[in-house]
This record gives C-alpha cells, sequence and structure tokens, in this order.
C-alpha cells in the first residue's frame, strides 16, 4: 500500500493505493489544521489504516522543494512539511516530496483515454517530449520526457515558462498589455493565462472587475456577450502560450492542457481562437499542426500523479 498527496494552500487531497489501484480518498481543507502532521494523523483514522501498513509515498506540494529534497515549505501556508520528521512520527518509509504540478504533470501524461479529451490528432512520436501546461490560479508548466525503457517511467522538467513575458499577437493583445503594463511594469504570460488573468482581461475589455468563475459561466451561457469576448481573447492568448512553449521543447509526443479552467471551458475550446493560435507559427505551422493537444480531465490528477510518482520511485 502506497500513500499519495495533493497539498494545497486551501484543500488537501490524500489517497491509497493498493496494487496500483485507487482504494482510498480523502478531501480536507487545509485551513482546518494547524500543521500536516495533525492531519496525516486524521487521515489515517478516518481512513481506518495504520502507518505501518504503508511501504511507501510521495506527497506534491504547492510550494518549493529544498535542494535536497527532504523537505518543503508550502507558499500559501505557514506549514513545513519534513519527510524524515513525518517517517518517525508515523513510522512511515521516507516518503518524496514533489512539486504539485511535476505530480500533475505525470498523472496528465499517463492518464486513461477517457480522461483526456483530444483537441487536435496531429501525429504523435512515441519517443519524443510531452508538454503539460496548466492555468489555475497561476501558470503551471513542465516537460515529461520518457525514459529509454518503460520499465523506468517518466522523467518530469519543470519549467517557469509562465513568467516568460507576454507576447501580443494582435492589437487587441497590445491593449490589453498596455493595461497590466501601467499595473505590473513587466508583463508576463501568468498575469494572462490564469483565473486572474481572465479578471484581468475582462476588466480591461469592458471597465468591469467581475470573479473568473461569473466570467467564465456568463460566456458558457451566451454567445454573443462581453464576457464571451473576454474568454475569447483568453483562449487566444492560451492557444498562442501553448504552442509557444510546444515549439520551444518540440512537443511531438502530445500537449496536454491540466488544471480546473481547461476543463470547466471544454465546451468552449474547440470552436475557439486557441487552435488557431497554437498553430499559428509561420514556417513552423506543419510542426505545430503535427503536435496532439489534449485536455486532462482527471478530477484527481495531482493526487493520481504522486501515486504514480511513488510507484516508479
Amino acid at each position: 500500500m502506497i500513500l499519495g498527496g495533493d497539498i494545497g494552500g486551501t484543500k488537501v487531497l490524500l489517497g491509497l493505493a493498493e496494487n496500483g489501484v485507487l482504494i482510498s480518498t480523502r478531501r480536507y481543507a487545509s485551513a482546518d489544521f494547524l500543521n500536516f502532521t495533525d492531519l496525516l494523523a486524521a487521515f489515517f483514522s478516518d481512513a481506518q489504516i495504520k502507518p505501518s501498513q504503508v511501504h511507501g509515498g510521495c506527497l506534491a506540494l504547492a510550494g518549493p522543494i529544498a535542494d535536497d529534497g527532504r523537505s518543503a515549505k508550502l507558499t500559501n501556508l505557514p506549514w513545513l512539511i519534513d519527510r524524515d520528521d513525518l517517517a518517525r512520527r508515523f513510522g512511515l518509509p521516507s516518503l518524496q516530496l514533489v512539486n504539485d504540478f511535476a505530480a500533475a504533470a505525470l498523472g496528465a501524461v499517463t492518464a486513461s483515454a477517457d480522461q483526456c479529451v483530444p483537441l487536435q490528432a496531429g501525429q504523435p512520436l512515441p519517443d519524443a517530449p510531452r508538454l503539460v501546461v496548466g492555468a489555475g490560479t497561476g501558470l503551471g508548466m513542465a516537460i515529461v520526457l520518457p525514459q529509454v525503457s518503460p520499465s523506468q517511467g517518466w522523467r518530469i522538467v519543470p519549467g517557469e515558462g509562465g513568467h516568460v513575458a507576454f507576447a501580443p499577437a494582435d492589437e487587441e493583445q497590445l491593449q490589453l498589455w498596455r493595461f497590466l503594463h501601467a499595473r505590473h511594469g513587466r508583463v508576463i504570460w501568468e498575469q494572462v493565462v490564469s483565473g486572474p488573468g481572465i479578471t484581468a482581461i475582462h476588466e480591461c475589455l469592458t471597465g468591469e472587475r467581475l470573479p473568473a468563475e461569473e466570467i467564465s459561466q456568463s460566456a458558457l451561457s451566451a454567445n454573443d456577450n462581453a464576457a464571451h469576448r473576454s474568454l475569447e481573447l483568453f483562449l487566444a492568448a492560451y492557444g498562442a502560450f501553448a504552442g509557444d512553449m510546444a515549439l520551444a521543447c518540440l512537443a511531438r509526443g502530445g500537449v496536454f492542457l491540466a488544471g480546473g479552467i481547461a476543463t470547466k471551458l471544454l465546451p468552449l475550446l474547440p470552436h475557439s481562437r486557441f487552435l488557431t493560435a497554437f498553430n499559428a507559427k509561420a514556417e513552423h505551422a506543419v510542426i505545430a499542426a503535427n503536435m496532439p493537444i489534449h485536455v486532462a480531465t482527471d478530477p484527481v490528477l495531482g493526487l493520481s500523479g504522486a501515486l504514480r510518482m511513488a510507484q516508479q520511485s
């Protein structure tokens, strides 16, 4: 039995898998616990599992991992998670600590066919890099490389593509760049392709500041309103970013959209400007068009990835 976790500033999802099959999950509000040790103790109690039954695991955390991989500090919680302390407290084997988007990336590229919605068929090359991008509160990115032998699993290469400078592609996006530049100075992709980005885009176009969820719901319910125009600009920027990052690493193995935003906007994606912007790569447009694109819809993507990391370590 192995333990997996997806640990964020708002919620924590923990699960146990046996012989590769998820057998138990529990979701907790992070704010209900002073530290992760208390939360893990509650999980073992709720799941009616003795820590001695756990033979390994991986925790995916929304925060930086120490260079030696032994501890991590959550970005939006005053929690320090130390794998040696957890091993002593619960008698556990030493748990692997990884970045949460790295786990989500592995979950995306190993998801079953019914958890991947295709946007572009492309012509995939099995040994080529995969790219995973995910817009949510921020903008995550990771390159996933197949190992020489399938039994060796996958190698995850995290990236900070979301902090690359935003490149406007037309007059409307130039207007957005000016709007954001006046507010932030240097404008980065994460300020455009994210939940806060949707809010900023809508404010730029309409002068009205609304939550991203409200804008998205309005756009999904009508095709001719201001919210739909804001989402069209957002999805065009999302496509341009994903295409540029895919071209940078020649992601002929496939591009995967992770994160809740892509799943929620799935009804809009196929007929939006996303694919046009993704493939608008001038002399390299054919390369971009040959890259498969999928939306990863697994609702527990980070947990799934963490469990797979534990299995292949």
